[in-house]
């Protein structure tokens, strides 16, 4: 979906000076960043706006570094607050599969939920020491069993059904998750990818177009994760989710759900 049509989803009018910053650019540069949204305090990204490219990335990594780190016991609570499930306040909702499970069994064992890294902990390994290990912004519960057979495999489309997919799907070397949730997970990846560039002690995660990353610091594949986040943009969960994190936990957010057109100016 061009990024035109993006922005068009947005319901709050584009700042008078963001739009003149827009019409200087030539026809052929990425949409800048413009502030979208009132969800937050909009001087957030005010170091931001107006660029794109490498620029924009590595504003919006200076921006959102600026983070309070939780330990990875700390994250089995948080998760119980920040992915609730809106019709069931005793429940989680599990990422992939979908399910809504009582907040209470969250554990090891079958039939559980678990802390699912969207971008896989061996994809740099950095575990679960406070920091990429710990941070929020892709961290999700998730079932088990289902946690487990996604491991640490890239995201693509393809694939087979399982035990308990909710509609995901995967094969030898990759993972497609739900379709409602696609979009969410491009937006985490990418998170990570302008989070953490290696300057602060951890790798220089990096989005690329393969599925066979392993234990190196890439993710892929970015062509369909751009995808993803164009065919399913932010809904009311991922953007309370985002509030949540920024406001009780991080102090940070997660630019894409904010801004998903910065994507395409990014990548």
């Amino acid at each position: 979906m061009p990024v035109t049509q993006l922005l068009r989803r947005r319901t709050v009018a584009l700042a008078t000076s963001a739009v003149l910053v827009a019409l200087a650019l030539p026809a052929f540069s990425a949409t800048p960043a413009t502030a979208t949204t009132t969800a937050y305090d909009p001087t957030y990204y005010a170091t931001a706006l107006g660029k794109t490219g490498p620029a924009l990335k590595t504003s919006l990594s200076t921006i959102i570094s600026k983070q309070t780190k939780l330990s990875y016991t700390a994250v089995w609570e948080a998760l119980k607050v920040t992915d609730q499930d809106p019709r069931n306040s005793n429940n989680v909702v599990l990422l992939y599969s979908g399910i809504s499970r009582a907040k209470t069994a969250n554990g090891g064992l079958t039939g559980q939920w678990n802390r699912e890294h969207v971008w896989a902990q061996s994809h740099g390994d950095f575990g679960t020491a406070a920091g990429p290990g710990t941070d929020l912004h892709h961290l999700r519960p998730e079932d088990v069993q289902v946690n487990s057979t996604r491991g640490n495999k890239d995201f693509d489309n393809g694939g087979a059904a399982f035990t308990n997919s909710g509609g995901s799907l995967t094969d030898s070397n990759s993972f497609e998750p739900r379709d409602a949730v696609k979009g969410d997970v491009a937006r985490m990846i990418l998170y990570m990818a302008v989070r953490y560039e290696g300057i602060d002690g951890w790798p220089n995660l990096e989005p690329n177009d393969t599925v066979t990353n392993g234990s190196v610091p890439y993710h892929g594949r970015l062509s369909v994760l751009k995808q993803w986040n164009d065919e399913d943009p932010p809904d009311a969960f991922e953007e309370n989710r985002n509030n949540l994190i920024y406001t009780n936990y991080q102090g940070n957010r997660n630019p894409f759900i904010d801004h998903p057109e910065w994507v395409e100016a990014i990548w």
